[in-house]
């Protein structure tokens, strides 16, 4: 059992090992929070650096996997320390490296809970990063159970030591209902190593030899280990009506971690379906393809009606996410090359928008002291640049065409519509609750009259001055978005219009790899006219 590396393996072993490095460099920093940030950031930017010279090196015409590095870790048990990536995984890994110095800027000014640092901080938000490039990178089915689970540590800590009032039950919950998912996925992650050695005389947990073996695999078997795959992913998606942890920890986390939260590890279980659960039970995905598109168009139904009733801004946040991810679970298991790149796309996409918007709402709490929806109104008029990005942020959200969103959108609902008509036509009404629950959640902020406590009075509640205070007051004390915002939020806007005029560079690296799953399926792309076919 040789070590394999292929062209540009080692650069996936140090975009892991980096933020560690970081992390363990950052966190006794303590009595130094500016040098503790600078430092993070530092280590951030160059991770973003080691993420272009990875895709830079990634061929799309290439093979399945590529930039490997595998070397012998546990031989008893067939386990390999093996890292590899197929273009959707290198797309998750991009966003992620895009947003990790976002959020970083977004919480430079962010005031934490008594007790708690920056150097704390930082160093959890670089541990988590290097935790998630693990789990897009391990090609090694065990390898990436570890990481699927050792990634909820940081994020637990991030909730539960720097998030809002209610911050230790976000985390606790958050926590179980994912160690749970684990838990269901350990006992298919056993199956699987039991049956290849039924089958090949030795277990393996090599992701690309277990795909070479799925076919010969019952139908029953597969049913059963894709079951444990799926509850583990599907609470991390989350997929209605395994959801519920998902508002509560998008509320009480810091607006940075939240922005990761729905933006990056909640596309882990989408990543799952289309890396592990399809290819290694491709029978079982067909069979039980029904099952998930009701879960996904509940999904976009309920996610949608619960986020008009929100009060709470960043839960008013979560509740969008639950319909997206219920749109992109519908472009997984349409079984078409167009509506699964179009998933993957979405995956960016979301990840982008929503980052976005979370980020601004952050701004925008940070100014009032509130995350009551009522407590603002007319902010447009203090704040018009904030109102901007606000709006702009809303209509990404709603895949107004030019932003991407809507490419990815559309490519679902086009692509899924010849397989599965009903289930797509449904969808579509998700759009128009969409537009509903955006410009109604953006006009109650950003126009009328300025009213609300968080607004009318100077920097939030409790304050001294007056609603009838003169505008000129009132915008001294609201102010707009400094220079530091800007910067934040400027390559957002430039990633949401470039990939919703242009997405043809991303969706180059994507679409091999999804044509390649959809083999492993057994499918072929449906004509249209031929739903079901």
């Amino acid at each position: 059992m040789s070590t394999e590396v292929s062209g540009g393996g080692g650069l996936l072993l140090a975009m892991l090992l980096l933020p560690l490095v970081g992390s363990v460099l950052v966190a006794p920093m303590r009595s130094a929070p500016r040098a503790a940030k600078a430092t993070a950031l530092a280590f951030a930017l160059v991770e973003l650096v080691l993420a272009g010279l990875a895709w830079s090196l990634y061929h799309p015409g290439g093979g399945r996997t590529q930039l490997i590095l595998s070397t012998p870790w546990i031989p008893a048990f067939g386990t390999r320390f093996a890292l590899g990536v197929d273009g959707i995984a290198l797309v998750m890994i991009a966003l992620l490296n895009v947003l990790v110095p976002i959020v970083m800027g977004s919480s430079w000014a962010e005031k934490l809970p008594e007790g708690r640092t920056p150097a704390g901080y930082y160093a959890l938000l670089l541990a988590l990063q290097s935790l998630l490039i693990g789990v897009f990178a391990s090609i090694d089915v065990f390898l990436f159970y570890l990481f699927f689970e050792v990634m909820l540590v940081p994020m637990y800590f991030l909730i539960g030591r720097f998030g809002g009032a209610r911050r230790q039950y976000a985390a606790v919950k958050f926590f179980l209902y994912s160690l749970f998912g684990g838990l269901v996925m350990l006992a298919s992650v056993i199956g699987v190593f039991v049956v290849s050695a039924d089958r090949l005389a030795h277990g393996t947990f090599d992701w690309a030899a277990l795909v070479r073996l799925a076919g010969s695999i019952p139908q029953s078997t597969q049913i059963w280990l894709f079951l444990g795959f799926f509850v583990a992913f599907a609470i991390k998606a989350p997929l209605v009506p395994l959801h519920t942890w998902l508002p509560d920890a998008g509320a009480e986390a810091p607006v940075g971690v939240g922005v990761l939260l729905v933006g990056v590890m909640d596309k882990v279980g989408v990543y799952g379906f289309l890396r592990y659960c399809l290819p290694l039970f491709p029978s079982a995905s067909r069979v039980l393809a029904p099952l998930v598109l009701v879960l996904a168009i509940a999904g976009v139904l309920y996610g949608a009606l619960l986020a008009v009733g929100q009060s709470d801004m960043k839960r008013f946040v979560a509740y969008t996410s639950v319909a997206h991810f219920g749109f992109i679970a519908l472009g997984v298991f349409a079984f078409s090359t167009q509506a699964q790149a179009g998933a993957v796309l979405y995956m960016v996409n979301h990840g982008i928008s929503t980052g976005m918007l979370f980020i601004v709402v952050g701004m925008l709490i940070a100014r009032g002291g509130s995350r009551l929806i009522s407590d603002y109104g007319g902010v447009a008029a203090l704040a018009p640049l904030l109102a901007g990005m606000m709006l702009l942020a809303g209509l990404s959200a709603l895949a107004l065409p030019g932003t991407g969103p809507f490419v990815s959108e559309f490519m679902v609902l086009i692509g899924s519509y010849p397989r599965v008509p009903v289930y797509t036509i449904l969808a579509t009404t998700g759009m128009i609750l969409a537009a509903l629950y955006v410009l109604w959640f953006y006009q109650r902020l950003m126009h009328g009259p300025v009213r609300g406590s968080a607004v009318a009075e100077m920097g939030g509640p409790g304050a001294a001055m007056a609603p009838e205070a003169p505008s000129s007051r009132r915008r001294a004390a609201f102010s707009d978005l400094s220079v530091r915002e800007v910067a934040v939020l400027a390559p957002l806007v430039a990633l949401i219009l470039l990939l919703g005029l242009y997405p043809q560079p991303v969706l180059n690296v994507i679409n091999p790899s999804v044509g390649a799953t959809l083999t492993e399926v057994g499918l072929s792309d449906p004509v249209l006219g031929q739903g079901g076919s």
